[in-house]
């Protein structure tokens, strides 16, 4: 029967590996090794090594003949075979990551961890775990629009300008409408949250009509001057600008940032602004709405009132605007503005230097 190799330490090497075995910052692979080595100099047999350690016999074993022959620095080493290990695993984490960003596969538009694994004949976690290393969700996607707008500097320079640097003894309006708003009321009484469930409501509801919300967002204090109408024409148009004159200090001057819609350049539109030229009217560039504050409002009421809301009546559901416009002008919070145009314009560059690149390609 072969007996195994006897360990005898030194009093430095009983020291080192004393004090990696009871080391919670070391490796645990050192700190095992340490352990073992620890024991068969007590003259424990690999067996028992193997028992005490939760290791397999030949583990213990091939551990006593490294230190043997090498002492501290055999067990600080890694095993023959590691480097393979991970080169192998490299290899493969650039595949997944070519795969993934330059093919498809043939039923879908972009992979999905299973599909993916099932592809490269590996498990669907290190697909995962590649994806996740590298910051790659191909199952998710991004909307955009870039502004072709052949005056898209100009305009951008005048509308942060005003956002910046507003001129004195004037006020400037962040202002749009948000049509179309629905009256919807769910087929199904919901359920309230409590705890360990989250609220529910019915996928299919009821269509009860539509309005239109106009809004005038102040930037200076945050006040917000609101109504709804059923349509959105110049008609509707020209009624808002004469309730923002109305609710507005008579003596300033109005800086009105609005898009691009037909109804505010109509020619009734126009006439009406030459009567009142307190009124200046500053367009956003086309497909810009991000620069239109009032952009922000609109999705602040679309989450918080109106996306889980149940109408019965447009009437219900104008209530509710009005009553949430109530609510924030009780508590308004001036709105502000830091990106400057020297910020924006190398964005919007890069952004159009990447579209261009994808189209050619």
């Amino acid at each position: 029967m072969r007996r195994a190799v006897t360990i005898t330490l030194t009093k430095e090497e009983r020291a080192m590996l004393t004090k990696w075995a009871g080391s919670r910052t070391a490796p645990m692979r050192l700190v095992s090794r340490a352990k073992m080595i620890l024991l068969a100099a007590k003259g424990f047999e690999n067996r028992e090594i193997a028992e005490q350690l939760g290791v397999h016999r030949v583990t213990a074993a091939a551990w006593r003949k490294r230190f043997a022959a090498d002492r501290i620095p055999g067990i600080e080493q890694e095993r023959t075979g590691r480097g393979r290990r991970a080169t192998k695993r490299k290899h493969w984490a650039r595949t997944i990551v070519e795969v993934t960003l330059h093919t498809t596969p043939k039923d879908a538009t972009h992979w999905s961890t299973r599909s993916l694994a099932k592809h490269l004949g590996i498990d669907k976690s290190m697909v995962a775990r590649v994806w996740q290393a590298h910051e790659l969700a191909p199952h998710r996607v991004r909307t955009f629009k870039l502004s072709r707008d052949k005056r898209f500097v100009e305009k951008l320079i005048d509308v942060v300008g005003l956002y910046l640097r507003p001129p004195e003894h004037a006020l400037v309006l962040s202002v749009d409408e948000k049509s179309q708003i629905q009256a919807l009321d769910r087929t199904q009484p919901s359920l309230p949250f409590k705890k360990g469930r989250c609220g529910t409501m019915t996928h299919d509801y009821k269509r009860n009509g539509t309005t239109t919300l106009f809004a005038a967002l102040e930037m200076a204090s945050g006040q917000l001057i609101g109504t709804c109408m059923k349509r959105h024409r110049h008609q509707e148009w020209l009624k808002f600008l004469k309730l923002i004159d109305a609710q507005t200090p008579a003596d300033l001057d109005l800086h009105l940032i609005v898009d691009n819609y037909s109804t505010h350049k109509h020619a009734k539109v126009k006439a009406w602004l030459r009567r009142h030229p307190r009124f200046h009217i500053h367009f956003t560039p086309t497909s810009s709405s991000w620069l239109n504050i009032v952009e922000r409002w609109f999705r602040e009421i679309t989450t918080k009132r109106i996306r889980r809301g149940s109408f019965t009546s447009v009437a219900q559901l104008e209530a509710a605007i009005y009553s949430f416009i109530e609510t924030h002008n009780e508590d308004p919070k001036p709105l502000v503005w830091t990106a400057d145009v020297k910020d924006i314009l190398p964005k919007i560059a890069r952004a159009h230097e990447a579209l261009d690149k994808a189209v050619n390609q």
